[in-house]
């Protein structure tokens, strides 16, 4: 037998200790909850995804009646931006989410699903994503990429 373990290392910012971009990036995922169709649940989710052009991609979950019919955030985003940037590598993602509250206090990180589609999208892009959790109480940083959301996933090469 063979025991083998996983690291992931993510980091804690202030709002005021985010770098600009970040700051945008995360301002652009906030605005992004007005566009949220969420009447059953009332949870606004949205997403900003950073193309490597500096292009800016959002996002906004969209219920619907029937649960499964509905989109994440990040998935709304990241298939706009496959769309309409297909040669465009995506460097970071940024996701905001609030419910009658507020903003929430605590980060929230992709489903399972949008975790498996941000790990086909950096693979197809070539390049690692980052990814800006923002919460009130402080904003998680992820560097490294898809891996660190989802380690052992399904791509292309588990067919081969």
């Amino acid at each position: 037998m063979k025991k083998n373990s996983l690291t992931i290392n993510w980091s804690i910012f202030e709002y005021d200790e985010l770098q600009a971009c970040d700051r945008a990036l995360i301002e652009a995922a906030k605005k992004a909850t007005d566009g949220s169709h969420s009447p059953y649940s009332g949870f606004r989710v949205g997403a900003a995804i950073l193309l490597e052009d500096g292009t800016v991609v959002t996002g906004s979950n969209q219920e619907n009646a029937a649960y499964p019919s509905g989109l994440c955030a990040e998935r709304t985003a990241l298939f706009a931006a496959g769309h309409s940037y297909p040669d465009k590598a995506v460097t970071a993602l940024a996701i905001a989410a609030r419910n009658s509250n507020g903003f929430t206090a605590q980060p929230i990180t992709p489903c399972g699903a949008c975790r498996q589609v941000i790990a086909e999208t950096q693979s197809r892009g070539g390049q690692p994503i980052r990814f800006v959790l923002f919460g009130t109480e402080g904003t998680m940083v992820i560097e490294g990429g898809a891996g660190n959301l989802l380690p052992f996933c399904f791509g292309a090469e588990s067919m081969e």
